[in-house]
């Protein structure tokens, strides 16, 4: 998903409509990864691989539980709305 999101990056200045305006949320890219949680380690270790560069804005990773999940379509649940 396209987002904004702000940080240790400054924002920058631009003019709208011959007014000086600065911008402090800056584009970003949200992926959300949903995995069992016997994959959890390999995932977050193959994405700090993938997107570190060492500069700031590489990002972070967030973990959280989710207790269930529904296919909405057909009113499956749990491993079989993933399935």
């Amino acid at each position: 998903s396209n987002v904004l999101g702000s940080g240790k990056q400054k924002g920058h200045t631009t003019k709208y409509r011959g007014a000086d305006y600065t911008a402090l949320l800056l584009p970003k890219i949200k992926v959300e990864v949903v995995v069992c949680k016997t994959a959890v380690e390999l995932v977050v270790e193959t994405a700090q691989a993938i997107c570190r560069t060492g500069e700031i804005g590489d990002g972070k990773i967030f973990i959280y539980r989710i207790d269930n999940i529904y296919r909405i379509r057909t009113g499956e649940s749990g491993h079989e709305a993933i399935n």
